[in-house]
């Protein structure tokens, strides 16, 4: 084949790859470039604006909290684990990626809801967390969690082995292994997948309306207000939307420098 021939096909490629990008993009500029400096903190002193981000920074950071404290054991137990039921467990995590926001919140009425399969025991007073803050964080929890387990077990499972064996052998115990080995050795990946799982805790819309309702002050994060704010001024859900995409960026150029410092890291004596 020609070089010729080769150049053209490769230009086809790129321009085809070329129109997914200017679709993916073009969005996110028009978003950007639509709407002047003026109007940006217009849009950003509406009523609705700072009510919904403190919420969303206090519930988010509560839901990473719980995510990170519970899922990295979770993570460290799958990566080490061998089996059918860890393979089950691990689907079961991953479950809350692939299903609709809208069934999960469903799914957590149905569970935890004040007629739910839990309400019994859960509520025996008659009070229901359903459509208060604590429902917000539940919801952040569902849809978050998957991503953080998930990176935190794959960077568990490029631990060496033989660290882990070393350890053992020499009388350490393995909540010293998990401390001492494991979670230093994996941090890139931790926290990779804590940035990852807090942008998508951030980023929750169907859930927390299904579950948590639409309440300012209580319950209405930004995608929420966001939702509100379109239906009476466009600026301010615009406004809004700049700041979820600005905190995604940097979500992503922070994951991006993390997990590249970590393969470049120098590799101790052997």
């Amino acid at each position: 084949m020609s070089r010729r021939r080769i150049s053209v096909q490769h230009g086809t490629l790129l321009v085809v790859g070329g129109l997914l990008v200017a679709f993916l993009v073009v969005p996110l500029l028009a978003l950007v470039v639509s709407t002047s400096p003026m109007e940006l903190q217009e849009g950003l002193r509406h009523p609705l604006v700072w009510p919904a981000l403190r919420l969303s920074l206090l519930t988010t950071t509560i839901s990473l909290a719980l995510v990170v404290l519970l899922g990295t054991p979770l993570a460290w137990s799958l990566a080490r684990t061998q089996g059918r039921l860890a393979r089950a467990v691990e689907t079961a995590v991953q479950l809350p990626i692939v299903i609709p926001p809208a069934v999960a919140g469903v799914a957590m009425l149905l569970a935890f809801g004040r007629r739910g399969l839990l309400a019994g025991w859960l509520y025996p007073a008659g009070w229901a967390v359903t459509f208060t803050t604590a429902a917000v964080v539940m919801a952040e929890v569902f849809v978050s969690a998957p991503f953080f387990v998930q990176a935190a077990t794959s960077a568990f499972r490029r631990v060496d082995p033989k660290l882990v064996l070393v350890a053992r052998t020499f009388g350490a115990s393995p909540l010293r292994v998990f401390f001492r080995v494991g979670i230093p050795l994996a941090a890139p990946g931790l926290v990779a997948g804590a940035a990852m799982s807090w942008a998508r805790s951030l980023g929750e819309f169907g859930a927390t309306l299904m579950f948590a309702g639409n309440l300012q002050g209580e319950t209405q994060t930004l995608p929420l207000a966001i939702y509100t704010a379109l239906e009476s001024d466009m600026r301010a859900a615009q406004a809004l939307s700049i700041v979820l995409v600005v905190v995604a960026f940097a979500l992503l150029v922070f994951v991006r420098a993390v997990l590249r410092r970590s393969t470049e890291r120098p590799e101790g004596p052997a």
